[in-house]
């Protein structure tokens, strides 16, 4: 609050359940496109298509090849962690310092930020680098 400049009084009346509803929509759309950066068999996927969603075509069987052999690679919480940390300071913290110097923001508004969308974004990549079935 601090930070912001915010006292008790310009919190007072928000409708709590429109912005939990759309933090949540943002954050779908965010793990939608983190998603392809984490996992790198999609990136081989997209390269394949669309010959690869054909039945019994080359490209279908040269992909379970590949998937055999190296889906498994960079598949686990700590790479898509990595990944999220990666986005944190290559573009998360460009956009949100780039803003505040413009809104004349201090160093600690722009650290407070990044620093929520870096433990944000690592658990997601994390999470979604370890379960995501391509």
């Amino acid at each position: 609050m601090n930070v912001n400049g915010f006292i008790e009084e310009d919190l007072e009346g928000a409708n709590m359940g429109l912005i939990f509803g759309l933090s949540f929509l943002f954050s779908a759309f965010i793990a939608f496109a983190l998603s392809g950066i984490v996992v790198h068999q999609t990136a081989v996927f997209q390269m394949m298509m669309p010959e690869v969603m054909e039945a019994g075509s080359a490209a279908e069987g040269q992909f379970g090849e590949l998937m055999a052999q190296y889906g498994g690679n960079f598949r686990d919480f700590k790479h898509g962690a990595l990944h999220g940390a990666i986005i944190t300071v290559f573009f998360v913290f460009p956009l949100i310092a780039i803003n505040a110097l413009f809104e004349r923001r201090g160093w600690g508004y722009i650290m407070i930020h990044t620093g929520y969308w870096l433990v944000s974004l690592c658990l997601m990549g994390g999470l979604l680098c370890q379960t995501l079935i391509y």
